[in-house]
C-alpha cells in the first residue's frame, strides 16, 4: 500500500531524494524525481490492466515524461518523448502499453512503450487541446479534440479519421466514461456524445456556469455506469451536472479556490483548474490556480480536506487505479500572463497518500 513511510537511495542522475519538509512541499508529500522544465498540463497514472503504477505528464517544454512510482512512494525516471511544440493532453490506451500524446503541433502522436517508438496517429487544423482513448465491445479509437473546432476518431490503422464531428466552438476540454463523452467548449457550449456503434451527439446541456469552462469530470453511479459530470469553471465553481437527472435539485454548484482579501470586501477568485473523481469512493477532488487542492463529496455537499498552499498554482492532477495515490503538479498556469511567470520557480509534481481521506463522510 501507498504508505507514509519515508524512502532513501539515490534516483535519477545520482542525487539523493529530499524528502525534507521545505515551504514548496507544505503538505510534506512524495516528490517526483526530474520534474518537467516548464508548465505541466496533464497528469495520468496507467490503468488498472497492468500491475505496476506508471505516472505520464505532459509539459509546455514539448515532453512527456514516464515514471515508475513504487509502493514505497519513490519515482524512477522511465523514458521521455518530444513533440515539436507544447503538449496539451496524454492518454493511456486501455492495455497500457501505449501512450497518447496532442498538443500544439496539431497532432496526436502514439508511444509504444514496448518499443519505446512513437508514430503519428492524428492531425487537425489547429492545436489538439484533449485526446481520449475509447475502447468499446465492438470498436476502439482515439478520440482528439481541437481549436479547430472538430471533433475527430481515429482508428490507429488508418491515415485520416473515421469520423469527425463538428463542434458549435473550440475544444476547452473534453472527457470519456464509455458509453459516454463530454466536451466542452469556448463560449461555454456543453455537449454529450453516445459512444456506442457509432459516435453521435445524444444532447446539449444548457451552461450551468457564466464564466469560461477549463475542466470536465464524468462521475458514475454505484452500478459504475456514467450518469453526470463535474463541470470547473475560471470563476472558482464547479458544477455538478446529472444527464438526465431524476430531479431538476440533483444539479447544483458550488465555490471553491478562492480566498477572503484583506479587508472582508472582496475575495479573490481563482480558476479551477482539474477536477478528476476517486476511482473507489466516487468523491472528486479539485486542483486551482490559488495553488491548493480540494477533496469534496458531492453527494453529502461537503469538502472533505483542502490542502497547505503551494508555491504555485496546481495545473493538474490525478489518482492511481486502486485510488490510493493522489498526483498534482505545481507550476505557473499563466493565468496572471507573462509578467508573472517567473522561470527561478522550478516546477514539482507530488504523490499525496489519499485513500482514507477521500473516503466519503458517513451519513449520521
Amino acid at each position: 500500500m501507498f504508505g507514509s513511510t519515508g524512502f532513501g537511495g539515490s534516483s535519477f542522475m545520482g542525487s539523493n531524494v529530499v524528502t525534507a519538509p521545505t515551504n514548496h512541499n507544505p503538505m510534506k508529500d512524495f516528490e517526483v524525481v526530474s520534474p518537467p522544465d516548464e508548465s505541466i498540463s496533464c497528469l495520468e497514472f496507467s490503468p488498472a490492466s497492468i500491475p505496476q503504477n506508471f505516472l505520464i505528464a505532459g509539459s509546455w517544454d514539448n515532453h512527456v515524461r514516464c515514471w515508475e512510482i513504487d509502493q514505497t512512494g519513490k519515482s524512477i525516471p522511465k523514458s521521455q518523448e518530444t513533440m515539436q511544440g507544447p503538449v496539451l493532453d496524454v492518454a493511456w490506451s486501455d492495455d497500457g502499453s501505449k501512450v497518447f500524446m496532442a498538443g500544439c503541433d496539431k497532432m496526436a502522436k502514439c508511444w509504444d512503450l514496448n518499443s519505446n517508438q512513437s508514430i503519428q496517429v492524428a492531425a487537425h487544423d489547429a492545436p489538439i487541446k484533449t485526446c481520449h482513448w475509447i475502447k468499446s465491445h465492438n470498436y476502439s479509437c482515439l478520440m482528439t479534440g481541437s481549436w479547430d473546432k472538430t471533433l475527430k476518431f481515429w482508428d490507429l490503422r488508418q491515415q485520416s479519421p473515421i469520423l469527425t464531428i463538428n463542434l458549435p466552438e473550440r475544444c476547452y476540454c473534453a472527457d470519456v466514461e464509455y458509453p459516454v463523452a463530454v466536451v466542452s467548449t469556448a463560449s461555454r457550449h456543453l455537449l454529450v456524445y453516445q459512444l456506442e456503434n457509432t459516435p453521435s451527439e445524444a444532447k446539449r446541456i444548457e451552461s450551468p456556469l457564466k464564466y469560461q469552462h477549463r475542466c470536465v469530470s464524468i462521475f458514475k453511479d454505484k452500478k459504475g455506469m456514467p450518469t453526470g459530470f463535474a463541470l470547473g469553471s475560471i470563476e472558482g465553481r464547479v458544477a455538478i451536472q446529472y444527464i438526465t437527472p431524476s430531479n431538476p435539485k440533483d444539479n447544483f454548484t458550488f465555490k471553491c479556490h478562492r480566498s477572503n482579501g484583506t479587508n472582508q470586501q472582496y475575495q479573490d477568485i481563482y480558476a479551477v483548474n482539474d477536477i478528476k473523481f476517486h476511482p473507489v469512493h466516487g468523491t472528486l477532488a479539485t486542483a486551482g490556480s490559488d495553488g491548493r487542492f480540494s477533496f469534496w463529496d458531492k453527494d453529502s455537499r461537503t469538502k472533505l480536506k483542502t490542502s497547505e498552499q503551494m508555491e504555485q498554482s496546481i495545473t493538474a492532477c490525478c489518482f492511481n487505479r486502486d485510488g490510493q495515490i493522489f498526483a498534482y503538479a505545481v507550476s505557473y498556469d499563466w493565468s496572471k500572463g507573462h509578467e508573472f511567470n517567473n522561470p527561478q520557480k522550478k516546477n514539482y509534481i507530488f504523490l499525496h497518500s489519499c485513500y482514507e481521506e477521500m473516503k466519503p463522510r458517513q451519513k449520521s
